[in-house]
C-alpha cells in the first residue's frame, strides 16, 4: 500500500511522517528526494529565475527515480510505504508554476505522469490557509509565497474533486498534537481497511 502525505507549504506534512515512523512499520520516502536528481530540484527551488517548464522537468526525473528506487522494489517486497510528497505535489505545484505558459496546466502535468506513475492508494491531505501557510514556512522561496500558495491549494481542491475517495482531509490549523492524532488514526483507518 501507497500513502502519500499532501498539503501546501507549512501544513505539517514533514512533521506528521516523522512521528509515523514511531507508529507504523513502513517504508518511509519523501519528495525531491536526496539522490542527484533531487539536488538539482533543490537547486532550482532556491533559483527565482529557474525556468517553470525545465524545473517541471527536473522533478519529473526525481519523480521516476524515486519510483525505480525505493517505491516500487519496497511494494513489490509487500511493504507499506509513506512518502512526505509525491505526484499530487507535482500536480498542484507545477501546475501552478506553468499557469500562463501551457493550455490547461495541471491536466498537462498529469499527463505527463499517467502513462508511468504509480498512483497512491489513499492521500493524507493536510488542509491549511495559504496565508499561514506562507507564515509557518518563512515564506523563503518562490513556493511559500500566499498568492502562489492559493493557486496550489485550489489544484489541490481540483484533485480531490476528481478522486474524493482516495483523499482523506485534516484540518491543519489545529493544534500540532490534534493534527497528529487525525493523521495518526487515519493511516490505522486505511491499513485496517487494506487488511481485510
Amino acid at each position: 500500500m501507497l500513502i502519500t502525505l499532501e498539503g501546501i507549504d507549512g501544513s505539517g506534512k514533514t512533521t506528521v511522517w516523522e512521528a509515523l515512523h514511531d507508529t507504523v512499520d513502513a517504508t518511509f520516502t519523501r519528495e525531491p528526494t536526496d539522490s542527484w536528481y533531487g539536488e538539482a530540484v533543490a537547486r532550482s527551488i532556491g533559483d527565482p529565475e529557474a525556468d517553470p517548464l525545465a524545473e517541471l522537468f527536473l522533478y519529473t526525473a526525481d519523480h521516476a527515480a524515486h519510483l525505480s528506487s525505493t517505491v516500487r522494489p519496497a511494494l513489490n517486497a509487500g511493504d507499506i510505504v509513506i512518502s512526505d510528497r509525491y505526484s499530487d505535489s507535482r500536480y498542484a505545484y507545477q501546475g501552478a508554476a506553468l499557469d500562463g505558459q501551457v493550455r490547461r496546466p495541471m491536466e498537462y502535468v498529469r499527463g505527463v505522469h499517467q502513462p508511468w506513475t504509480r498512483p497512491p492508494d489513499a492521500t493524507i491531505y493536510l488542509d491549511l490557509d495559504p496565508e499561514k501557510g506562507a507564515a509557518r514556512s518563512g515564506a523563503t522561496n518562490k513556493f511559500e509565497q500566499a498568492e502562489y500558495l492559493d493557486r496550489v491549494r485550489a489544484n489541490y481542491e481540483q484533485l480531490i474533486e476528481y478522486e474524493p475517495e482516495r483523499f482523506v482531509r485534516i484540518d491543519a490549523s489545529q493544534s500540532p498534537e490534534a493534527v497528529l492524532e487525525s493523521a495518526e488514526s487515519a493511516v490505522e483507518r486505511l491499513l485496517d481497511a487494506a487488511a481485510e
